[in-house]
């Protein structure tokens, strides 16, 4: 799981604040951006860049849907 290679030892299953609640720091989140761009072959522009966007895993894989991502 990409979220647990840049943050290992957190329950991303469970978190309900991912950013809200400083599991990922800025910079973890422009890694993540990355990760997620390469492996679904989409791009997250700047108007994505919401807390809401990277809270959860749910809202994570509703932005990657929104976006044309095969999951």
């Amino acid at each position: 799981m990409i979220l647990q290679d840049i943050r290992p030892g957190i329950d991303w299953a469970t978190a309900t604040a991912i950013i809200d609640d400083g599991l990922l720091d800025s910079f973890d989140v422009i890694s993540l951006v990355g990760e997620l761009e390469e492996a679904f072959k989409v791009k997250i522009g700047l108007e994505h860049l919401e807390p809401e966007n990277f809270n959860t895993v749910a809202a994570m894989n509703d932005l990657l849907v929104k976006l044309g991502a095969q999951l």
